[in-house]
């Protein structure tokens, strides 16, 4: 891709803060890929509230500037939509034209969407634009947040076209060195390893189920001072199996304890044009609080949003704590996490307890590949990778880094692999390869 990067220019010169230095030097990563020959593709992990939106804009402008598409893919409607309109304030002014495309208003409408038709410059979506309906008249970049829940197979369907288009994953679930190596070998890492100066401060604690009381005090002066909060369930219903709280169940408990401070209740189930009215309530500062499932785990961006509260909190993952801890701290107030637990055993405490001494993404994936292994702390989204057979990604990290350097070393000599001591390496690529595609149809 070629142009000044004028467009980019007028964006970053319109920012009404100052990019860090983490910001600054992975943008530049960016241009030297997008420069070159061959087709990107990186990886950007950046821990929450770090800024991995603004960088991905700036990608996007550069693609748009050399008469190029670009599509950012999210892996839930409530995220497409704020991605569109944040993207939409920004960059409208600029002249880029976009659309939004999800699973909803796909279903709207049965006529295929003909990007080409409407011209947009940016198209923002849900998986629905892995569609055979959804098709591009010259889709240079795509940018896919939060790659770990969407896996590898669908993601190969959206970059296996030709030509190839340049490509830009982003994951703020940082994982440790050694498993990046693993999971995305195929694949330049850039980190944005600096937080913006203006982040509030978030203090984490656990408590017991039996403080509910101290902690709804809390609460309430927290509301009292302007704040807003929510409240993390595990379920959206009770289960007769589990002995678990759930959001549904739990609402009209916490519309009584609140009062009269309005509450909004909101997950998975509810239709996605009422989530999005909930949502825009509570960015209003129309209702103070969201009694909610992890359907707000990823994006969702309220400064005045400081307190969140997690019921049963030893039901859910280290790196999905983190992640629901990242939507608060993301204005200048000083923010509050509040893990309620009944679980008395030790594993529980020591996993809370991570997230007590800090705040770091990258020391949480570390503690977290600790407790429970790569398998676990990979999950089903990676389906579609191939097992490591032989070898400990710990204690063979240095032995994974040689090889994946003789690897690339051999590409750089011989790009197609036709010289007879590398042609079993391309048998071997083209196997893989059918396994994967053999998922993806």
């Amino acid at each position: 891709m070629g142009r000044t990067g004028a467009l980019l220019e007028k964006f970053l010169a319109g920012l009404p803060f100052e990019l860090t230095g983490a910001q600054t030097k992975v943008i530049a990563e960016i241009r030297r890929d997008l420069a070159a020959s061959h087709a990107m593709n990186r990886l950007l992990q950046g821990d929450v509230g770090s800024g991995k939106t603004v960088v991905a804009i700036a990608a996007i402008l550069l693609a748009i500037e050399a008469g190029y598409q670009a599509t950012f893919m999210a892996p839930t409607q409530i995220l497409a939509e704020q991605h569109y309109d944040v993207l939409r304030r920004w960059l409208e002014p600029l002249g880029v034209h976009m659309a939004l495309r999800t699973a909803a208003r796909q279903e709207e409408s049965f006529l295929p969407l003909m990007v080409a038709d409407e011209n947009p410059n940016l198209l923002i979506g849900t998986h629905a634009l892995l569609y055979d309906t959804v098709s591009f008249s010259n889709l240079g970049l795509v940018v896919i947040d939060e790659q770990h829940k969407f896996g590898v197979a669908q993601r190969a369907r959206l970059t296996a076209r030709e030509p190839a288009p340049d490509v830009l994953v982003m994951t703020a679930t940082p994982i440790p060195r050694t498993l990046t190596m693993t999971v995305y070998g195929d694949l330049d890492v850039s980190i944005i390893d600096e937080m913006p100066r203006n982040r509030g401060k978030i203090v984490t604690a656990v408590r017991d189920e039996s403080k509910l009381g101290e902690v709804l005090s809390f609460l309430r002066k927290q509301l009292e001072a302007g704040r807003q909060l929510y409240v993390i369930y595990p379920l959206i219903d009770e289960s007769e199996k589990l002995d678990v709280k759930a959001a549904a169940a739990e609402y009209e408990l916490w519309r009584e304890r609140l009062r009269p401070y309005p509450c909004e209740l909101i997950h998975g189930r509810i239709p996605p044009e009422e989530k999005q009215k909930i949502m825009e309530r509570f960015r209003r500062g129309d209702s103070s609080a969201l009694i909610s499932t992890t359907v707000i785990e990823v994006g969702v961006d309220i400064p005045n949003a400081t307190v969140m509260l997690v019921e049963n909190a030893e039901r859910f993952g280290l790196a999905q704590l983190h992640q629901l801890r990242g939507r608060i701290g993301r204005g200048e107030h000083k923010s509050y996490c509040i893990l309620l637990t009944s679980d008395q055993s030790k594993e529980t405490a020591a996993k809370l307890a991570v997230l007590e001494k800090t705040s770091n993404g990258f020391e949480v994936a570390e503690a977290d590949w600790e407790l429970r292994g790569p398998g676990d702390l990979l999950g089903t989204a990676q389906s579609g990778l191939p097992a490591l057979r032989i070898g400990d990604l710990k204690t063979d990290a240095g032995l994974m880094r040689q090889a994946r350097t003789a690897a690339m070393s051999i590409f750089k000599a011989d790009p197609r692999l036709e010289s007879p001591e590398n042609q079993r390496f391309q048998r071997l690529i083209v196997e893989q390869q059918g396994r994967t595609f053999s998922n993806v149809s």
